[in-house]
């Protein structure tokens, strides 16, 4: 499994991202993020992902190749987790994250893509 992670934060916001991370693992609210438009994003995925075999309300599977993936949200977070997934797919993933202006967050690097990263 590889997980992708993303957030938005309040503008003149920034914090540590693998604090942030953690709280968000423990689903615990976050001070300084936005709250995310969870329905509108689910939706996009939805019609992103449209010719791929739906699992259940927030999991997908690619019945033309590899891959399967699962969203999990909070009101400030989507979390989706990859499992076998190839790196054209996950970049589709993050791609349509990057069009709600949410940078990707990697745990296993960690590292967060976004302007104010170094």
């Amino acid at each position: 499994m590889y997980e992708l992670l993303f957030w938005k934060y309040l503008d003149g916001i920034y914090l540590n991202h693998q604090e942030v991370y953690e709280a968000i693992d423990e689903q615990q609210e976050v001070e300084g993020l936005e709250i995310l438009p969870v329905d509108v994003i689910l939706n996009r995925f939805h019609a992103v992902f449209s010719k791929w075999e739906k699992v259940d309300e927030n999991s997908w599977k690619n019945t033309n190749g590899k891959g399967a993936f699962q969203i999990r949200t909070t009101p400030q977070s989507i979390k989706i987790d990859c499992y076998g997934t190839e790196g054209k797919t996950m970049n589709l993933l993050v791609d349509t994250m990057a069009e709600f202006k949410c940078p990707l967050y990697d745990p296993q690097v960690p590292e967060r893509y976004d302007e104010m990263s170094e």
